[in-house]
C-alpha cells in the first residue's frame, strides 16, 4: 500500500527557516555548516523510517483495506455490466439495423460515462478517507517532533526521507528519528477510529472495462 503511505508524508511536521537565514550566504545553510559554526542548531529526520514503525499506522492500513472491499465490489459489478453491454451489442451488430445500432450505442455511452463518473467520485473519497485515517497519526508525529525540537533547543528540522526536500548529506549525529520514534512507541498506538458512515473508499487505479474502451460508431456499419 506504498500509496497510502506517500499520501501522509507532505503532512509531515517540518520547521520552516528563520527568516534571512537562508540567504545570508546567497542560499540555504549546509546543516553541517550552520552546527559547527553554532549559529543554528538543527536537526534532521527520515519521515519515511518513522512512518513505518509509528504505532497506529498498520491498524489505518487495515480500516483502509477493509473499507475497500465495498469499492471493488461496486466497480466490478459496474464493469461486468458494462462488459456484457458491449458484448452482446458486438454479437448482435450485424443483425441491427441503422436505428436499433444508434439506440443500443446510445445507451453503451450513457453506461460507459456512468461508470466513468462513479470510479472517479469514488476516487475522490477515498483520498479523503485516506487523509482522515492518517490525520491522528500525523498530528502526534507532529507534536513529537515539536517536541523534541523544543526541549533540545533545535531552531529548525529538516526532513531528509522526503523526496522534495533540500537535504543531500549531513552527519549522523544530528539525526533525531530514532528518538522520534522512540517517543512515539511509548505514547502508544494512535486511535484512526472510523466516522459512523465512511465514505466509500477507492481501490486504486480506474478499472477499464474490456471490449468497452471506444464507443462504437454509429456511421459505420
Amino acid at each position: 500500500m506504498r500509496s497510502f503511505v506517500h499520501a501522509a508524508l507532505p503532512a509531515l511536521a517540518i520547521s520552516t527557516l528563520i527568516a534571512g537565514t537562508a540567504h545570508a550566504q546567497g542560499g540555504v545553510v549546509p546543516p553541517t555548516a550552520s552546527a559547527s559554526s553554532g549559529a543554528l542548531k538543527i536537526a534532521y529526520v527520515n519521515s519515511q523510517k518513522i512512518l513505518d514503525s509509528v504505532p497506529g499506522r498498520s491498524e489505518a492500513e487495515a480500516q483502509m483495506q477493509k473499507e475497500m472491499e465495498g469499492y471493488r465490489a461496486e466497480v466490478q459489478k459496474m464493469s461486468d455490466s458494462l462488459n456484457a453491454l458491449v458484448s452482446a451489442y458486438n454479437k448482435a451488430e450485424p443483425t441491427l439495423s441503422a436505428t436499433v445500432k444508434a439506440t443500443r450505442q446510445k445507451d453503451i455511452q450513457t453506461k460507459e460515462s456512468a461508470y466513468q463518473q462513479r470510479v472517479q467520485q469514488l476516487e475522490q473519497q477515498a483520498q479523503q478517507r485516506q487523509a482522515e485515517l492518517m490525520r491522528p497519526i500525523m498530528l502526534q508525529i507532529n507534536k513529537v517532533i515539536e517536541q523534541i525540537r523544543s526541549e533540545d533547543g533545535y531552531a529548525m528540522v529538516f526532513d531528509a526521507g522526503n523526496q522534495s526536500g533540500v537535504v543531500v548529506a549531513a552527519d549522523s549525529s544530528l539525526d533525531i528519528t530514532k528518538k522520534v520514534i522512540a517517543r512515539l512507541r511509548t505514547a502508544g498506538p494512535i486511535s484512526t477510529t472510523p466516522p459512523a458512515n465512511p465514505p466509500k473508499p477507492s481501490a486504486g487505479p480506474t478499472i477499464k472495462p474490456t471490449g468497452a474502451s471506444r464507443t462504437p460508431d454509429p456511421n459505420q456499419p
